[in-house]
């Protein structure tokens, strides 16, 4: 059962009082009796609930996933085995699939300890069930995780003795139909936004959103498109714009100028502390533990809305050469990725040269690339405590993308939203409108709205799920991954070679120690 003998561990090691109540019942500290008492009490408690979201560099690190796709590759284990995952190696004893499945877990235990006691506590009535509701939200969307990495897991809706290792693995269908009904029985109980201090919480908006993300997943397309639809409609969100005219305003949004925006509908505060040591050149004082694929690079268009596939073989060879020649492409490249010979806090980017950021070197690029996104000057020199840029688990971008693309799929595809939405995304970053002209099939449309999503949501995890549900996983995870072309030579540098097996690898293992705690827990297949 998922709450096992990891739970024993966290009892002998002890927690803080807060955390440690809301995991067991510890006789000499505080106990049910003693702690819900408060409204100060159950806000606590509800803290430790959100407390378990995922971060992009930190936690579960959402950004690792594009490590497990065709858009990055990762090193040093300390972060996570994420190569072995990518050479098909990864088993049941994979430290990547045990940290979600503990972590994850333990926040859907707290969801339900928090349901379970907080009628206890002396507070406001109204507030008391949203905070219900928000509880009941979070619970639903740890369940959601679980099973895009794993697919069928027990669903659990009480707090189940930490000792109780026996519950059986619930079917897909069975946990995406809890999860779906589970955030639409919370929406009309929770509201559109929240005030600037709280706007962390999940909303109803954010229930709509996740509910669309996963119906995408599983080719829900009706499904995805009505609550992509829902958040369009509800006139919260808003695309990101610089107030400064000559700014970049995609790059922007992953820094701390652009951090308080209405694009962000679902985020991890503080997510991205950590960027500085997993994405940053060494030679700047950072350290480069994902480092991008030449496929994203080969996936941005030029500035006048041209695909490298559609120009002559000259042009390809020079941009392949040095990716952003004359600053003639998706703006949105260099919001993304630093570039070899680029200048960067006061140095040259040389991976293929001597030094710190010398290709493969410790802490330097894998690939002779660097993620851009969340790396901000201002953490190169900052103390640890203030570097706290937030990591947007989910952006309004994203659900457009969803909803054109549903749109597309279900056979709408000449429905002008389409490309309303979809030049929308392309304006804010710079780029031209897409031609209806020469977008004028499904065929043609399907595959603009999956450029477009790599182009818009790189290294923020998308990648991973969309390589699923297009059924391409076998495709762009096996065979050799290149990163940046060696002038040298003039070739792409070959960075690791991929043997995923699209049979297996598509789900995480169940782990190892989930197997041999619990006899009635079934692994994944061929694991």
């Amino acid at each position: 059962m998922p709450i096992n003998k990891f739970w024993i561990l966290i009892i002998a090691l002890g927690l803080s009082s807060c955390t440690k109540f809301l995991t067991h019942d510890d006789p000499v500290a505080v106990t049910d009796e003693t702690w819900w008492k408060t409204e100060a009490n159950a806000t606590g408690a509800l803290g430790s609930v959100y407390a378990g979201l995922p971060g992009g560099s930190d936690g579960r690190q959402l950004m690792f996933l594009s490590a497990l796709s065709d858009e990055a590759v990762a090193r040093q284990d300390t972060r996570g085995s994420y190569e072995l995952y990518g050479k098909g190696l990864a088993n049941s004893s994979w430290n990547v699939a045990l940290s979600v499945w503990q972590d994850d877990f333990k926040d859907i235990r707290r969801a339900c300890r928090f349901l379970e006691n907080v009628d206890r506590c002396f507070m406001d009535s109204t507030l008391r069930e949203r905070y219900k509701n928000e509880a009941r939200a979070m619970r639903a969307y740890y369940h959601m995780e679980l099973l895009m990495f794993f697919g069928g897991i027990p669903i659990v809706t009480e707090s189940v003795d930490p000792l109780k290792d026996d519950l059986k693995r619930n079917t897909e269908q069975e946990v995406y139909d809890f999860v779906m009904s589970e955030l639409t029985a919370c929406i009309p109980n929770l509201p559109a936004s929240y005030n600037s201090n709280e706007a962390w919480r999940i909303s109803s908006g954010v229930c709509y959103a996740l509910m669309s993300k996963l119906a995408m997943y599983y080719g829900h397309f009706d499904v995805a498109k009505s609550n992509a639809k829902a958040v369009i409609d509800q006139g919260t969100f808003a695309l990101y714009k610089s107030t400064n005219a000559k700014a970049n305003s995609y790059a922007e949004l992953f820094l701390y100028t652009g951090e308080l925006n209405k694009e962000r509908i679902f985020f991890k505060d503080k997510g991205c502390a950590g960027a500085w040591l997993t994405f940053a050149p060494a030679g700047v004082g950072g350290k480069t533990v994902v480092s991008p694929t030449n496929v994203v690079l080969n996936n941005f268009e030029t500035l006048q809305g041209k695909t490298l596939a559609e120009l002559p073989a000259d042009s390809q060879a020079i941009y392949r050469q040095n990716p952003n020649y004359k600053n003639n492409r998706d703006p949105r490249l260099v919001g993304a990725v630093l570039l070899p010979g680029q200048s960067y806090q006061g140095i040259t980017l040389q991976p293929f040269a001597a030094g710190a950021d010398q290709l493969g070197a410790q802490n330097a690029t894998a690939t002779g690339f660097w993620v851009n996104k969340y790396l901000d000057p201002k953490d190169r020199n900052a103390a640890s405590a203030n570097r706290t840029l937030d990591y947007m688990i989910i952006r309004y971008p994203e659900v457009l993308l969803n909803y054109v693309e549903a749109l597309i799929e279900t056979a709408d595809w000449q429905n002008p939203d389409v490309l309303t939405y979809i030049n929308q995304i392309r304006n804010r970053a710079g780029m031209p409108a897409a031609d209806g002209v020469k977008y004028n099939s499904q065929e043609k449309l399907r595959d603009l709205v999956r450029r477009e999503r790599m182009s818009e949501l790189c290294f923020e995890g998308a990648r991973f799920f969309d390589i699923r549900r297009w059924k391409i996983f076998g495709t762009v995870m096996t065979g050799q991954v290149y990163g940046a072309t060696n002038p040298a030579t003039g070739e792409a540098t070959p960075v690791e070679t991929r043997n995923c097996n699209p049979d297996r690898d598509v789900r995480y293992p169940i782990p190892l120690s989930e197997m041999l705690a619990n006899p009635n827990m079934e692994q994944n297949y061929l694991y």
